[in-house]
């Protein structure tokens, strides 16, 4: 082995084996880093939990244990009552998010391209957006009753304005060239909306609909916390009353599982429908 080549060696041994590198700026950890150290974070906080409430250091009606919470999960399973909650409540998110996500999708790409949609649609949802969803719980008890469609309602106020924004800035983030491209083919408006725009954009409005499904499910529990008779919210306000906080807890752990999983599924379909668009996650 030449000079040259021992050198060469000797430099790929010391970048292999350079400690702080998952600290450096745009250094991605591997796959099975990204597992091993989020499955560790996890196993901290529920080492500590049980710590805490194993030794006494935090009473079982603040805190109650891991065991605890999980017999209760047992129990309201093998009644039928888990199964009941999560089914209301996966039936409200759905509905009142796809209705939500339609209609921004198709509001949100017709502002960004058209400035008279813009100067209709912008400004009045600047201003709805910043309205606390929590005061307008009361007014749809009184429009729509306490059924599901008031539900669906407060899901919608929570989630639409927002979406909407976000729709509009995915379709002002393609690329002007691609436009003017459609145009020197002699494209319609209605192809390059349609041939260019749209698959353009539909990666970041994918992302919008990811980051606003987490708030659906936020609004999802206000919804059910008042004037509701089933649902993951209303078993926690039940719960509350009779001081049941392993249920509580339970529900609290549920809520997030689900959003997880919800998430987790969105995250794999863009891997499958936007291989056009690959990037790191």
């Amino acid at each position: 082995m030449s000079a040259i080549e021992l050198q060469r060696s000797r430099q790929r041994g010391k970048k292999k084996r350079q400690p702080g590198k998952l600290l450096t700026i745009g250094k991605e950890p591997s796959r099975g880093q990204f597992l091993g150290i989020a499955a560790l974070v996890f196993i901290l906080l529920l080492l500590a939990w049980w710590l805490a409430t194993a030794s006494g250091a935090i009473k079982p009606i603040f805190l109650p244990g891991i065991p605890s919470v999980w017999h209760r999960l047992v129990t309201l399973a093998q009644n039928g009552t888990l199964q009941s909650d999560i089914g209301s409540s996966l039936y409200r998110m759905a509905i009142a998010f796809a209705i939500s996500s339609v209609m921004s999708i198709v509001i949100g790409v017709l502002a960004g391209c058209y400035g008279l949609f813009k100067a209709i649609v912008e400004p009045l949802v600047d201003f709805i957006r910043y309205m606390p969803v929590v005061a307008f719980v009361p007014l749809t008890i009184l429009w729509t009753g306490t059924d599901d469609f008031q539900k669906f309602l407060v899901i919608w106020i929570g989630t639409f304005f927002q979406q909407v924004l976000m729709m509009i800035d995915a379709v002002k983030r393609v690329p002007t060239d691609f436009v003017g491209l459609g145009r020197t083919l002699g494209l319609p408006d209605r192809k390059i909306l349609l041939r260019i725009v749209i698959p353009s954009a539909f990666p970041a409005i994918w992302d919008a609909l990811r980051i606003s499904l987490g708030w659906a499910w936020t609004w999802l529990v206000l919804a059910e916390l008042v004037a509701s008779t089933s649902g993951l919210g209303y078993r926690i306000v039940v719960s509350q009353r009779y001081f049941q906080t392993d249920t509580i807890i339970g529900y609290i752990l549920l809520l997030g599982f689900l959003g997880l999983i919800t998430d987790q599924i969105m995250r794999s379909a863009e891997r499958v429908l936007f291989r056009y668009n690959r990037r790191r996650s």
